[in-house]
């Protein structure tokens, strides 16, 4: 025995290889020899074999005691071997987890590594604590967001994109970021898009604005650029919110433990600032009526009862969502990494035989609406008896989903497209481009179908929406043939720019105001008016129904509410509203035979 541990001794002296040593074998018993090695703690995951118990690898675990009356067999040492026989002695065991006959048959065995959480690859490392005027910032938009919020959405969204644009700043400028001119640009369309409940009333364009506000600043903050990016930054900014109050606190503690940064001072400063604005605000509004009103119009009205905790949740969410900017501008997520790669390219014939043949369907479908659109309302009548207006009512919404379908065989195609040479490059673009070309003609009907469908029977918000909806596939169409001639680099940010485009123009135009003169055009004509749908729009339609006679203007006007709100909540179609109605009040007219019997049919 002594023989084999000098012998293997001496082999660790010459650097000769040892013994293996494998990992979570049993420790030696008390009283037995010392091991040569200690052997390193294991990470990973070991399983008895044949069971499903786990237990983690560490230093220091013990293998099960050998059962009673066995109290003298050797126990192992570190490499795996009984202390009484060398390594190289036919008594070694063949292999150091195959149990022997009288222990109680568990072996180890080592599971593979867990694989990375997903987001390991594209996530920054945390930052550093937020400085001084990140927090500032954060709080600014929490107190605004409180006071500013509960009343709707007017110039108070573009009051408080201000703070959290500050945020974003120092916190990138702490992190040793600077602004791209593309984020500075997308920054930018984002307060132009804010710019839409400003002016508009109504509440649908007033969202989308907001959301395409949201997306573009999300863009603007993590600066992506291919689809993956700008499709997953708006998530970036939700899935930061827990990592960004976590970032904010450990600023605020290392601000508030002493030192040249403390934030007592300017804490104890803004108490005493708030105190004095507070004591000598209410003693000269007290004093002069005048300044009272003043006062009173420019300060909000923080409400008690239920308004109190509202506000309170506005504050939070404020916070939140400056604290999420903020680190996201530190440290964004790079999404670009998590895109999909080409994939798999397929022959000639195997990719293009049903792309021709869809542009053949495409280009049948094409002859037949020239001939309807040019011979008029005749043929209609003679192949399926429907009226023109029907005919295209029936026939817009399968087109709209035709061309929402030809967008997504294009992206399918364009991923499995042959790409071995100039020929195959020469076959995409033709093929792909003549599908394009003919899905610009399927739109082009489908927008004709819609627009004599509402010279018949009127505008709604509905079938302005799908309209405009439809002209933007019609820009992305476009937008696709550009980039097979150009190269598809800036296509993803550029349908996004398109789209922020359209949803700024659509707000900007004031679609109920649209809509009112739409229908009255169509009354003047000598068509009904819907009086009942008309009288549930918003405060964008008062200029267009104040020009109807009585009673039809009463009773449209009746139901459409424009609150009293304070300035920063007020848009400006509400105050033109407002003055509209203080001038000429509407009159109190029996309004139920107007609105159900006469002139008010079912919306169509």
């Amino acid at each position: 025995m002594s023989d084999g541990v000098e012998g293997n001794e001496e082999r660790r002296r010459t650097g000769d290889a040892a013994v293996p040593e494998p990992q979570g074998v049993p420790e030696p018993r008390p009283g037995g020899p010392e091991a040569a090695a200690e052997p390193e703690p294991a990470p990973a995951t070991l399983v008895k074999a044949g069971t499903a118990d786990r237990t983690e690898a560490g230093a220091g675990a013990k293998a099960d005691e050998p059962p009673t009356g066995h109290a003298d067999a050797a126990a192992p040492d570190a490499s795996g071997t009984p202390a009484d026989a060398p390594p190289d002695s036919p008594n070694a065991p063949d292999a150091p987890d195959a149990p022997d006959a009288e222990s109680d048959g568990i072996r180890y065995e080592r599971l593979p590594d867990a694989p990375p959480p997903i987001l390991d690859g594209v996530r920054a490392k945390p930052p550093a604590p937020p400085g001084l005027a990140t927090l500032v910032a954060a709080a600014v938009t929490a107190l605004l967001s409180g006071l500013l919020l509960g009343d709707g959405l007017a110039v108070n969204a573009l009051i408080l994109a201000l703070p959290l644009a500050a945020a974003a700043w120092f916190a990138a400028r702490q992190a040793g970021r600077r602004p791209r001119r593309s984020s500075l640009c997308w920054g930018a369309g984002g307060l132009a898009l804010l710019a839409v409940p400003v002016w508009s009333d109504a509440e649908w364009p007033t969202l989308l604005a907001v959301l395409a506000a949201a997306g573009l600043g999300a863009l603007a903050l993590h600066g992506s650029r291919k689809w993956s990016g700008v499709l997953l930054a708006p998530l970036g900014l939700v899935l930061a919110v827990r990592r960004a109050l976590v970032w904010g606190w450990r600023g605020v503690r290392e601000r508030t433990a002493g030192g040249e940064k403390d934030l007592g001072p300017l804490l104890r400063s803004v108490l005493v600032a708030v105190v004095l604005l507070v004591v000598f605000g209410g003693l000269f509004a007290a004093a002069d009526q005048a300044f009272a009103d003043l006062l009173g119009s420019l300060v909000p009205d923080v409400d008690g009862g239920s308004g109190v905790p509202w506000r309170l949740f506005l504050a939070v969410l404020g916070l939140a969502a400056a604290l999420a900017v903020a680190h996201t501008a530190a440290a964004p997520t790079r999404w670009d990494g998590l895109g999909p790669g080409p994939g798999r390219a397929r022959g000639r014939v195997e990719w293009a035989l049903p792309l021709v043949l869809l542009d053949l369907l495409f280009a049948a479908f094409v002859a037949v609406q020239a001939a309807v659109l040019l011979r008029g309302e005749d043929v209609v009548r003679a192949s399926n008896g429907l009226t023109y207006s029907e005919y295209a009512r029936e026939g817009f919404w399968q087109l709209l989903f035709a061309t929402v379908l030809t967008l997504a065989v294009i992206s399918v195609a364009v991923r499995v497209a042959p790409r071995s040479g100039p020929r195959d490059r020469l076959l995409v673009r033709a093929v792909l481009g003549a599908l394009c070309l003919l899905t610009l003609v399927v739109v082009a009907s489908a927008v004709r179908r819609m627009d004599l469908y509402m010279g018949e029977y009127g505008l709604t918000r509905l079938r302005l929406s799908v309209v405009a909806m439809e002209v933007w596939l019609g820009v992305v169409i476009l937008l696709i043939l550009a980039a097979g001639v150009f190269g598809a680099r800036l296509l993803p940010r550029a349908v996004l720019a398109s789209a922020a485009v359209a949803v700024l123009a659509f707000g900007l135009a004031s679609p109920d105001k649209l809509i009112a003169e739409s229908n009255l055009d169509t009354h003047r004509a000598g068509r009904t008016l819907d009086l009942g749908y008309l009288s549930g729009l918003s405060a964008d339609a008062v200029p267009a129904l104040d020009r109807l006679d009585e009673p039809l203007r009463s009773c449209a006007l009746r139901s459409i509410a424009v609150p009293e709100a304070p300035w920063y909540a007020t848009s400006l179609s509400q105050a033109r509203a407002h003055e509209i109605l203080t001038a000429r009040p509407v009159r109190d007219h029996p309004c139920r035979d107007i609105l159900t019997d006469d002139i008010s049919p079912s919306v169509r």
